[in-house]
Parts: structure tokens; C-alpha cells; sequence
């Protein structure tokens, strides 16, 4: 997380556009991001080199040949502000789009980019302040690249009008703690938007398997890691470019990242992929002609939210994972849908846990209650005990403001607990229904109509208040009032 001088530095950058006449928050992080990315390249290059150096080798593939290095970064942005204008407009700008093979997914993302900077002084203000901002940061490495990335995409603070908007990276960080994503995986996100759970994925990859992926010399692991482990879906065409870009500025060389309406018909994938990580979209609808038929074989329903359970499902190869955000409504709604697709979670998958959480989590954007689904494909059943956990606190003020807590108190952040409550549930822990998490049998849910809400099962705690007698009481009031009236009467005479 980014804080102080940085943050202040971010922001400036964010006036310049502002007051330069650039003002759509999307737009902003998008110019934003492809600057950066061109700052990246040019850090990569530097890399490159270094290694050349250290090896005596030549390098393969440069990003910059020797005629072209007026366009990396560390160069152009010495020029005046006209040429550099000029520079990054005609040829920096086109060299970006072309940076990887022309038919890799990502050149085809930047087909359509646009550069929108108007003039030449806010171009050079943008380019001198994210220089500005490098310099501050602790290391230019990707974890602080995506702490200042998580801070531009924070600024997106309105919803989508289908109902999508950015998960916070605390909680995608959440989910995929409790998934533990493998080097064998396949990922998914079938509402990829910013491709937060896919880059989440790769940071957790690369602290725990560091070794296996990128020291040892299985090429094989290495090629899955960069071209078919991580793969994300999405409709909006500027958000497949952000989620790209920032998958390839934490290190993934040629994401899968497509556009496609996942719901739709055209959409014929199934058990393609071993790990889905998704936030999808709660308030859409769609015609039944326009779904898959084979996700309304599970559940007849035009809701999104429904309609997207139905997918994952398909998605997933049997004994693939899944973590799922869900609106409230989807655990006790009493709609055959609802029943439906609990029941289909419940009784031919593994239902492991139910993770209620408050609905201040996704403040600014929205206030809607939400909880996390974690199951398992088996087609065969397998459900016996559910985990659910109550989350009452996520680190941050549940308010419009979302003020940064004491994240080592556990009154303050829940998350530490939940996750290493989840990985030991299996050890039968004889939690109790008035404690914050417990475990619900297979057998108690299907008696409450597959009912998944943890107020349904959770058992309150009434502690006995003891009163004075009421005759006490009105003495009391009595000798009060006489107190009240002797003061009166004091103020009175002090007036007179």
C-alpha cells in the first residue's frame, strides 16, 4: 500500500490530467497505465542488458534495437516538451502496441489504444511526475508497481452499470490465501475486469514456488506459468487492456486475457481450468436466448449472479477449486433458482465454506452484504460439514472513507484468523454456534432448504441484565427531580 509523499506525488499526477483537460477516471488510469508500462519496458531493456553484461551474451530479443532507443524512457523524457510530445505520440506510442509478436493476445489488446494526452506540457508534467513518484518508492520491483497500480485503480470509486467494481486487493489477497494456488494450475476469472485475482495469483505463486518456476529448469512449468496459467474474461474492451498490461507489469509475458461475454452461447469452454478466483457482477440479467442453454440446464434463471455459479461449475475440471463473491441474496434466497444452484453446490459438488462479510467491504462503489463460496467440482457430491465465518472486520473503517486500521488486532481484521482457521477446519475443531465460525452438517443444511446464511445456524448469546425494583427506580427519579428543582431555584435567586 502506498502512503504519504507517494500517494501525494499519485495524486498530483491525477490533477495534472484533471486540470489538463482529461477527466474520466477510466481514461486517466488508462493513459496512466500505458506511460507506465512504457516505463517498464524500458526498465526491462535495462535488465536485459545487465544480464548481457553479466553472461557476455547478446540479447535475443530486445525491446529496443540500437535505432530505437530514442523511445525508451530514460531517454525521451530529457527532450523538450515538443519533441517529446511528438516522440511518444508517432513512435513511442505505436512501438508499444507492437512489443510482443503481432499475433500474441496482447498486441491485440492494444489494436485500439488510444493515445488521448491533448498537449505537450501535460504530457511532460505526467512524465516527470511518475518519474517522481519511481523515485520515491522503496524498490521498482512489482510489488511496489502494484501497490501504486491498486492505488490508480482504487480512484475508479462508481460501479458499473451491470452491477461490477473493484474488489478490494485485501480481500482478493484473502481469497486467494485460501485457494493456494499451485505452478500446475490453470486460472480463471470469467469477470476479469483489472485482472486483480490473476495478478494476485501470480504474486502468491512467486513467493511460495519461487523456486519451482523460476529457478529450476523446467521449461515446460515455466511456458504454463507465462502463456497458459492465467486467463481472464471480460466484455469491456479498456478493462482487457488494463487487466493485461497489468498482468504483463507483474512479470506474466502473454496472459490469456479475451473478450467474451461469459454467459453467452458463444461461450462453449468447459472443464478447461482447475482454479476459478471471480467477483462477478451482482445486478445483471439476461434473456434466456442469450445464455448458454447448458448453464440454464442447472439453473433457469436471468440473474448473473446465478448465472455465473452455473459457469463456474462447467468451468472447472472435476477437483478444481473455486472462491466466489456472492451477494447475500444468493445464500437464502427463496427463489427455485436460488434453491436450485444452492442445491447444486451442496449436493452434487463439495460445499467447504461460506465466509459472511460486511457490507461496508466494497464502499465506496457499493453497500451491498456479500459472502465468499469456496467449493470444490466433484459432480459426485462430497459435502459433509460447512465452514461458515462471520467477518466483522476486514482491516479498514467499514465507512465511505475506508481508513487503514491496526491490521495486527483481531477486533480490527478478521482475514489473519480466517485463513488460518480454513486450513484446519478438516481437524473437526469443536467450534462452538456462538463462537465466530463453526462447522453446519451436510444434513442440518438440506433440513433448511439448503438455506446458507450464517444467521440461520448461529446461536446468540443472551446475558441476563438485572434491574433495581421499580419502586427503587421512581425513588431515584424522585430525589433527582428534587436536585433539579433545589438548582432552579439557586439560579434564581442569583439572577435576581
Amino acid at each position: 500500500m502506498i502512503t504519504g509523499e507517494v500517494k501525494n506525488k499519485v495524486d498530483k499526477i491525477w490533477e495534472h490530467f484533471w486540470t489538463g483537460g482529461v477527466t474520466n477516471p477510466l481514461t486517466v488510469i488508462e493513459q496512466f497505465t500505458y506511460l507506465l508500462f512504457i516505463k517498464g519496458l524500458d526498465d526491462i531493456q535495462n535488465r536485459m542488458e545487465r544480464q548481457a553484461m553479466i553472461t557476455g551474451k547478446s540479447i535475443e530479443r530486445p525491446i529496443y534495437t540500437e535505432d530505437e532507443k530514442h523511445l525508451r524512457w530514460s531517454n525521451f523524457k530529457e527532450e523538450e516538451s515538443e519533441d517529446m510530445f511528438k516522440i511518444v505520440k508517432d513512435e513511442v506510442f505505436p512501438h508499444m502496441k507492437k512489443v510482443r509478436e503481432q499475433s500474441s493476445r496482447f498486441s491485440k489488446h492494444l489494436e485500439n489504444a488510444v493515445f488521448v494526452i491533448p498537449t505537450p506540457l501535460l504530457l511532460q508534467r505526467v512524465v516527470t511526475g511518475i518519474d517522481n513518484v519511481f523515485n520515491d518508492l522503496p524498490s521498482q520491483n512489482k510489488d511496489a508497481l502494484g501497490d501504486l497500480y491498486e492505488y490508480l485503480l482504487s480512484k475508479l470509486s462508481q460501479s458499473g452499470t451491470n452491477g461490477q467494481f473493484r474488489t478490494p486487493r485485501h480481500i482478493i489477497d484473502m481469497m486467494v490465501a485460501l485457494m493456494k494456488p499451485t505452478p500446475k494450475d490453470t486460472i480463471v476469472d470469467p469477470a476479469s475486469g483489472t485482472a486483480g485475482f490473476l495478478v494476485s495469483s501470480a504474486d502468491y505463486l512467486y513467493k511460495h514456488h519461487h523456486d519451482d518456476i523460476f529457478i529450476s529448469n523446467d521449461k515446460e512449468l515455466r511456458d504454463h506459468y507465462n502463456n497458459t496459467m492465467f486467463n481472464g474474461f471480460d466484455t469491456d474492451s479498456t478493462m482487457l487492456r488494463i487487466g493485461a498490461m497489468n498482468l504483463m507489469l507483474h512479470g506474466i509475458e502473454n496472459p490469456n486475457i479475451a473478450q467474451l461475454d461469459s454467459l453467452s452461447k458463444s461461450n462453449i469452454e468447459e472443464e478447461a481450468y482447475t482454479l476459478c478466483l471471480a467477483n462477478p457482477p451482482f445486478k445483471g440479467t439476461l434473456d434466456y436466448e442469450e445464455v448458454n442453454p447448458n448453464l440454464l440446464n442447472k439453473v433457469k434463471t436471468k440473474k448473473t449472479e446465478l448465472l455465473f455459479l452455473s459457469l463456474m461449475v462447467r468451468l472447472l475440471k472435476i477437483g478444481g477449486r473455486c472462491a466466489v463473491i456472492v451477494p447475500d441474496g444468493v445464500l437464502f434466497g427463496s427463489s427455485k433458482a436460488h434453491k436450485d444452484i444452492r442445491k447444486e453446490l451442496v449436493d452434487n459438488q463439495k460445499l467447504s465454506a461460506v465466509i459472511s462479510m460486511p457490507s461496508g467491504v466494497f464502499k465506496p462503489y457499493a453497500g451491498v452484504s456479500t459472502a465468499v463460496l469456496v467449493f470444490t467440482k466433484t459432480n459426485n457430491g462430497g459435502t459433509e460439514d460447512v465452514w461458515f465465518y462471520d467477518m466483522q472486520a476486514d482491516g479498514y473503517s467499514l465507512d465511505d472513507k475506508r481508513t487503514l486500521l491496526d491490521q495486527s488486532k483481531h477486533e480490527e481484521n478478521n482475514i489473519p484468523d480466517i485463513i488460518e482457521r480454513f486450513h484446519r477446519t478438516t481437524e473437526k475443531t469443536e467450534w462452538k454456534r456462538t463462537d465466530q465460525s463453526f462447522l453446519v452438517s451436510v444434513d442440518e443444511i438440506r433440513e433448511n432448504e439448503y438455506d446458507l446464511s450464517m444467521n440461520r445456524y448461529k446461536e446468540v448469546m443472551y446475558e441476563e441484565v438485572e434491574y433495581e425494583e421499580p419502586e427503587e427506580i421512581i425513588a431515584d427519579i424522585k430525589e433527582l427531580e428534587k436536585e433539579i428543582i433545589q438548582g432552579l431555584d439557586e439560579l434564581e435567586d442569583m439572577v435576581k
